[in-house]
């Protein structure tokens, strides 16, 4: 017998993830910190390791330490913390545990392209409902989507990708209480936000919520891939049944708990990435023929209104000039959007001197 075995049909037209990784000068395209780790998180994680990380036997299966860590961090008991590979790899726990096979997950459109693939490859079905114009989510238009869809978990990402825009309390505990499902926050970038505690503060009140956050954005650890999860300790329960052997490596685990015990200074730079964002964003204001969005993450998406130039024919300017930022303007309901990442002040003037000659060019 000859020839190759069939993928799965519902995986036949998937598009696999993943923004260019190119080797220009200014990489603004996928919402990494500009800033690398302090030397103090190096020099602690190299004490970790000198110290003697039996490597040559398996992680703690549970990571007590590092979710007792975050646990004492977050006022939770460890039994309502989980940790794995990033984000993404908590996010397909939970489609894994409650979705699958004649189950759906509902997701709002824009939003972070992700999640309807990790939920495919879970078996999964994607049912996907439009924000309002202005990209926002009132309670009724999710209410709304829950009641005609009927889904078996709700996902959210706030503030969402690629919009910017934060999910309300009220918004949040509108759908929890519009069906008997799981409500997922997914809290990648919610450190930069006005209100960081938001999604903990809710916990408290909402029985079937849960709060996915990472390592990647604000706490400068893109490279390392470690997430974590708060949520009631059913859940936790349940993620174990569906979680890898061994899955998060000891090195991880030491390196959360370095970047844990050096948290403030690890997230000192937070406050000049804000200032920058705000003045990206004013600057982009004045800006002929672009249409910006406030946002709450480390990234603005703005829309190409100019006349007699398109937002690809202005990411292929940028790119040309050694600039890389994100085209959206091809996906639904983002027509001529372009996405930045907040970068250095220096990255950032040139993105904004770029673009001014894109938009005349």
């Amino acid at each position: 017998m000859t020839g190759q075995p069939p993928v799965r049909d519902d995986l036949v037209d998937v598009v696999p993830y993943g923004a260019p990784q190119l080797d220009v000068p200014i990489r603004l395209n996928t919402n990494e910190t500009p800033w690398a780790p302090p030397p103090a998180f190096f020099e602690a994680l190299s004490q970790r390791v000198a110290e003697g990380l039996p490597l040559h036997r398996y992680p703690d299966r549970d990571a007590v330490a590092l979710r007792t860590a975050l646990a004492d961090r977050e006022r939770l008991p460890v039994e309502q913390v989980w940790v794995a590979n990033g984000s993404n790899e908590i996010l397909s726990q939970l489609f894994a545990c409650y979705g699958g096979a004649g189950r759906s997950v509902l997701l709002p459109r824009p939003g972070y392209s992700a999640h309807p693939l990790l939920a495919t490859v879970t078996g999964t079905a994607v049912v996907e409902f439009d924000l309002a114009e202005d990209f926002s989510l009132p309670p009724e238009v999710a209410v709304q989507a829950v009641q005609r869809t009927g889904p078996a978990l709700v996902c959210l990402a706030s503030p969402n990708n690629p919009t910017g825009l934060t999910v309300q309390p009220e918004t949040v505990r509108a759908l929890h209480d519009s069906f008997d499902g799981l409500v997922v926050l997914d809290e990648a970038y919610v450190e930069l936000a006005d209100d960081p505690g938001q999604g903990r503060a809710l916990l408290d009140e909402l029985d079937r919520l849960v709060v996915v956050r990472t390592f990647s954005k604000a706490w400068r650890l893109a490279g390392l891939r470690l997430g974590y999860l708060l949520a009631p300790a059913w859940v936790v329960e349940d993620l174990l049944k569906v979680r890898l052997p061994y899955h998060l490596d000891a090195l991880t685990q030491a390196a959360g708990l370095a970047a844990l015990d050096l948290a403030d200074e690890i997230t000192s730079h937070i406050q000049v990435l804000v200032a920058e964002r705000a003045r990206v964003l004013h600057a982009l204001g004045t800006l002929d023929g672009v249409t910006v969005w406030p946002s709450a993450g480390n990234f603005i998406l703005l829309r190409v209104d100019a006349t007699g130039v398109t937002a690809a024919e202005v990411f292929d300017r940028l790119l040309a000039d050694g600039i890389l930022i994100r085209d959206f303007s091809t996906k639904p309901r983002l027509d001529g959007c372009l996405r930045v990442s907040i970068g250095t002040p220096e990255e950032n003037d040139a993105f904004l001197t770029a673009l001014g000659a894109a938009l005349t060019a």
